[in-house]
């Protein structure tokens, strides 16, 4: 199986056996354009099953953007020429097998669901921080899309201050927690210019800036107060961290642990909180997952 994880910075695929073991992975910059975002993606999985010799039987792909049968109907305003792109139609021609379409932090969710962090949950929320801030549930055994497919969407909870959000609106979590929020927030209290955003802060809170600590540590706070607004609505204590900004795990933990202990939830089973076990081939090794039921459809 093959599976795609297509970001606003980077596509990645892996390639997993049919027994689910990973045979391997690769990634690219992604581009611009609806066409060529899912061209690139199909040529780097047809390369890397090559590579491997191995065929192409069913493909899943986890993109950025609510996806409602195989069309993204929303996306950050940071896409081009992707809201209305028919993703699934343009894989299913370009791979010729059936391909499953989910969000990309969906796609997450289950690839640390079955494989990694969080396997064996009945019930899970997976945080992304990556460019934006992205969330996706895991119900009763199962992914939560919501009747419009936006359900887990915590990246545009609201209640996060007064920042414009790349959606339009203000104060979402995503002005605190992204890489672009973690950036800005830094440079708007005042830290010296930035020339690699979010991972420039984290290095400079690692060697002791005050001011990037800060900004690092009310990340994790926000991260964690939308996961227990997510825990009193849904019961849901099994969180799973994951995406780019994630690998400043050692920053957003006390941030994360001080806020889950001054107000835990209300249920009084403790919120457990993991980063991503897969790291960055989480996405795409979910979506190959999510493809394995497509493989007996292949005419």
């Amino acid at each position: 199986m093959l599976g795609i994880d297509i970001g606003g910075i980077g596509t990645k695929v892996s390639l997993l056996d049919s027994d689910g073991t990973l045979l391997g992975h690769d990634r690219a910059p992604t581009p611009r354009g609806g066409a060529a975002m899912a061209e690139t993606a199909a040529q780097l999985g047809l390369d890397l099953a090559r590579t491997h010799r191995r065929t192409v039987v069913a493909a899943g792909a986890g993109v950025a953007g609510v996806v409602d049968d195989g069309v993204i109907v929303a996306a950050s305003s940071s896409f081009s020429g992707w809201i209305g792109f028919p993703v699934r139609a343009a894989f299913e021609e370009r791979l010729q097998v059936p391909v499953v379409v989910d969000n990309d932090v969906n796609a997450f969710l289950v690839g640390e669901v079955r494989l990694g962090a969080a396997r064996g949950a009945r019930d899970a929320l997976g945080i992304a921080l990556g460019t934006g801030v992205g969330g996706a549930l895991w119900l009763d055994g199962e992914l939560y899309h919501g009747p419009r497919g936006a359900a887990g969407e915590i990246g545009h909870m609201p209640g996060f201050g007064e920042e414009p959000c790349t959606c339009g609106q203000k104060g979402h979590l995503e002005t605190l927690a992204s890489g672009r929020g973690i950036a800005h927030r830094y440079a708007a209290l005042g830290g010296a210019p930035l020339a690699q955003g979010a991972q420039e802060v984290a290095t400079r809170a690692r060697a002791g800036d005050d001011l990037a600590v800060r900004v690092f540590h009310e990340a994790g706070a926000g991260v964690a107060r939308a996961a227990l607004v997510v825990a009193a609505v849904l019961d849901v204590v099994d969180v799973v961290v994951g995406g780019g900004v994630a690998e400043a795990a050692d920053l957003l933990t006390p941030g994360i642990e001080q806020l889950i202990a001054a107000e835990p939830p209300v249920s009084g089973r403790p919120m457990e909180v993991s980063f991503a076990a897969l790291g960055p081939a989480a996405a795409s090794v979910g979506a190959a997952t999510m493809a394995d039921s497509l493989r007996q459809i292949r005419v």
